[in-house]
């Protein structure tokens, strides 16, 4: 099924205007991978991983394979093809090649469960998946009946079948084929590629993204907050999958001849520090969560971080806590920004030279925001608000989601549902969700207020802050706290008190619950969901981590 242009860029749009921004109505994403060979980038290397470096022409050529193969197993224009790949060479090599098809790669979390595979394969009708062979016990026969999968391409394994659907093996599929072929004809406004949202609410949601989505956040993002140079290595421990972890990753060092390193596997602090003493980079990615794991690991004091010239947090707030240790550890501030699945990457963001703590910071050129009241007004500097943001980055729709495109993707302008507040200098400040606002003791309180107190005292590691419903029906607040393992103990009673000192009275967590770690998502943020299913155990105390 050939791709519809859905979403038309224009090249007098102002936003495209204040880049700089502007590509030929034909044109292939495939480009940000492939352009390197004429700028004469063949023998670079584009990857680092532990098996040593694969060049931009090594990897060309294995992306060119993939299209050639595809298309031979009769894969057509718009068609969707599954990724569930750790961060390897292969990732890159089948998305770009995907891609050169005019297919539709879709990136698919590597922790989801049977259940969600089959619903992926349903909701897409994805002809084709490239799976590594840790995941291949997802497709089993219960999980691909009755779907339109045919043909599931191992990228480390050959098995010979598997019901109806036939497997072959990577080195089987890609054999008969090479040279670097051509790529589709595809226009700039058509479908290129999937991501699924994290589905915090009911079944995840297809977010499609077009041809021209990835090169204007590099035009953007990259040029503007990174200032990225072909001389910089970039290394995100965020993987592919991600939003955050695809530009960071593939678009923002393949689009200025750069090179990027892979970690597969269980991002461990040691490993993460290895890869770092080895490889070198100069650009550093991580979340909060992670920063956080890192600047308690025992490994810190002897990791070689000179390398590293900016580091990059996004996806949750950042503690002050965590910010000031990270800078006292390496003499360098961690510049947090916030972007979304739905606009590709990141919209908001501090800079090296402007950076205001507790932040998100301002618009990222080539992006326009406003925050506006709950009659859609603008406020006043300083008010609170709903953000809104556009720019040619941005999904025009949900697939098969009419409702849910139509609550968030309004005209050109894509509804957050996050409440911001913006000061005269253009710096803006999370306030949560629209949603999560809880009366508690008939006063409202917004978690996330209560859950960045509580991060700040000197006790405490990493902690989330839910609303929770008791048996009488009244909402209270229900926080999880990890402590430090080098800092004095804190009981439930002290935390609450040091709650209602920083913040009024009745903002206190009325149920604080000692864990040794907070569940994770497979994008590595605090698994809130997981949180909020657990039976609730009281104030009760576990040994610190």
């Amino acid at each position: 099924m050939s791709a519809p242009i859905i979403d038309p860029l224009r090249d007098d749009d102002e936003t495209a205007l204040e880049i700089g921004f502007a590509l030929p109505e034909r044109y292939n994403a495939s480009s940000i991978l492939f352009d390197n060979l004429a700028r004469g980038n063949g023998a670079r290397a584009a990857l680092h991983t532990r098996r040593g470096a694969t060049t931009y022409a090594m990897l060309c050529e294995q992306a060119a394979r993939y299209a050639q193969a595809f298309s031979s197993a009769g894969m057509q224009r718009g068609d969707r093809i599954m990724l569930v790949l750790d961060d390897t060479p292969t990732y890159p090599a089948a998305f770009f090649g995907a891609l050169r098809a005019g297919c539709v790669p879709m990136l698919i979390n590597t922790q989801s469960t049977p259940d969600l595979i089959r619903f992926y394969l349903q909701d897409s009708g994805a002809r084709a998946a490239v799976v590594d062979a840790d995941f291949m016990p997802l497709f089993d026969d219960a999980t691909i009946a009755e779907t339109a999968l045919e043909i599931i391409i191992a990228a480390d394994a050959r098995n010979p079948s598997l019901g109806a659907v036939k497997i072959v093996g990577a080195e089987n599929f890609l054999a008969p084929f090479a040279g670097l072929g051509e790529a589709a004809d595809t226009h700039r406004n058509d479908m290129a590629f999937w991501m699924y949202s994290s589905g915090s609410t009911g079944r995840p949601k297809g977010v499609v993204h077009l041809q021209h989505d990835m090169a204007y956040a590099a035009q953007s993002y990259a040029r503007h907050i990174l200032k990225a140079t072909r001389n910089d290595i970039f290394f995100s421990v965020p993987k592919i999958f991600f939003a955050y972890g695809l530009g960071n990753t593939l678009t923002f060092p393949f689009a200025v001849g750069a090179s990027s390193i892979l970690l597969a596997g269980r991002p461990e602090p040691q490993s993460i520090f290895e890869h770092i003493a080895r490889h070198k980079p100069t650009i550093f990615f991580g979340l909060p969560t992670l920063y956080t794991a890192l600047a308690h690991a025992p490994h810190i004091a002897d990791a070689h971080l000179s390398s590293i010239r900016l580091y990059i947090s996004a996806a949750e707030v950042l503690a002050d806590e965590i910010a000031a240790a990270w800078k006292a550890l390496t003499g360098r501030e961690i510049v947090e920004g916030l972007g979304s699945t739905e606009m590709t990457h990141i919209y908001l963001s501090n800079s090296e030279g402007e950076k205001r703590a507790g932040s998100a910071g301002r618009r990222v050129p080539g992006y326009a925001l406003k925050i506006t009241d709950s009659n859609g007004a603008p406020v006043a500097p300083g008010q609170e608000g709903v953000l809104w943001i556009k720019g040619h980055s941005s999904a025009p729709c949900y697939w098969r989601r009419p409702d849910k495109t139509a609550e968030t993707m309004r005209g050109e302008w894509l509804w957050t549902g996050d409440r911001f507040v913006c000061d005269a200098d253009g710096f803006h400040y999370f306030r949560g969700r629209a949603d999560d606002l809880v009366k508690v003791s008939g006063q409202w309180v917004y978690p996330l207020e209560v859950e960045l107190c509580l991060a700040n005292h000197p006790a405490v590691r990493e902690c989330a802050v839910l609303a929770h419903e008791l048996e009488d029906r009244r909402m209270t607040l229900r926080s999880f706290v990890v402590l430090k393992k080098e800092a004095p103990p804190a009981s439930a009673r002290q935390l609450q008190d040091y709650v209602k000192q920083k913040l009024v009275a009745y903002k206190y967590p009325r149920i604080v619950e000692f864990m040794t770690e907070l569940p994770k998502t497979g994008t590595g943020k605090i698994d809130r969901r997981k949180l909020a299913e657990r039976p609730v155990e009281g104030n009760r105390q576990a040994k610190p981590s």
